[in-house]
């Protein structure tokens, strides 16, 4: 049962190409705007020369204050811009209630318990998608678009290995802050938590919400082989969201997948352990089977748990 109520005429039914248009343009602008500011604050709070600047952008750079400069662009285009965007088109267009204490009251130890044993099995059954989606060839005919979208992936993981590659602690905790924390809060609030219910309430199916959240939030990433696993983590975090009415527990997980991406390949920097960003058969066939078993019974009974304290709300508004 999610939460976001509204009455206003742009939110209804007949206006929903309308809604949505609107939602595009505000998230647009609000992301341009960001980071604008960004890369106007760069120079000055990095020391990076204007010449240098916009390199930053289409390849790894020596200097050594890069990553934090990409980083501060990052947390104020992405998490922060998602943020902003949804309480602009929550308060300012829809003029919507997000509900927060009821959500906070809705959140209990039990769920967190079960969100850890749910975001273990989603992991290890999201390992077997990830090899599959990455082997992904298109039909004979397409291999000049197969050929771009796979050099367009590669560029972008060249990216990913240069900001995930952590020569300092410090570049480490703001690559928790930037990529699991803003980036959990923001995009949870944005795709969960106000686009989500609408889809929703102009289909009038709650699964149908939740998959096709879960693919625009997987299609913006601009990865198509790396489509598939996204959706299917969206969809976990838009279970999460429906089944409990708290967007705590989405957010949580969001935070955990990322940190924890994050963390494994610092960690493989130190040699603590072996982990390869661009390796996608590092999970068995058997752990990954074991993975949806658990992640099927947990969600079961994440659903059942939080049925209660809900059924429980109806009939205190009731009385």
């Amino acid at each position: 049962m999610q939460i976001y109520k509204t009455q206003t005429p742009i939110a209804s039914k007949r206006y929903w190409f309308l809604a949505f248009l609107v939602m595009l343009l505000v998230t647009i602008g609000v992301m341009i705007l960001l980071q604008s500011i960004g890369l106007f604050l760069i120079p000055p709070l990095f020391n990076i020369p204007l010449d240098e600047m916009l390199g930053l952008f289409t390849a790894p750079s020596q200097n050594p204050k890069a990553k934090l400069a990409l980083f501060f662009v990052q947390g104020l285009g992405s998490g922060i811009a998602f943020f902003i965007s949804a309480l602009i088109i929550a308060k300012f267009i829809d003029r919507a209630d997000f509900g927060w204490k009821q959500q906070r009251a809705r959140f209990k130890f039990t769920g967190l318990l079960t969100l850890l044993f749910i975001m273990l099995g989603g992991i290890l059954f999201n390992a077997l998608i990830i090899d599959w989606n990455a082997g992904i060839q298109l039909p004979k005919g397409l291999e000049r678009i197969e050929t771009f979208m796979r050099d367009a992936e590669d560029q972008r993981m060249l990216m990913t290995k240069f900001l995930t590659d952590f020569d300092t602690v410090i570049e480490f905790i703001v690559g928790l802050v930037v990529i699991g924390l803003l980036a959990g809060i923001g995009e949870e609030v944005f795709f969960r938590g106000v686009l989500q219910p609408k889809i929703q309430h102009y289909t009038g199916n709650a699964h149908v919400a939740v998959w096709l959240t879960a693919f625009i939030f997987s299609a913006i990433h601009i990865q198509f082989f790396g489509l598939f696993p996204r959706m299917v983590l969206g969809a976990i975090f838009g279970y999460l969201y429906l089944y409990s009415g708290s967007l705590l527990y989405p957010i949580i997980a969001h935070i955990l997948n990322n940190s924890l991406t994050i963390t494994l390949v610092y960690l493989g920097k130190l040699g603590v352990i072996e982990f390869d960003i661009e390796k996608t058969d590092q999970v068995p066939w058997a752990y990954a089977l074991f993975g949806l078993i658990l992640l099927v019974i947990s969600l079961k009974y994440f659903k059942e748990v939080h049925h209660y304290t809900i059924q429980h709300e109806k009939l205190e508004e009731g009385l």
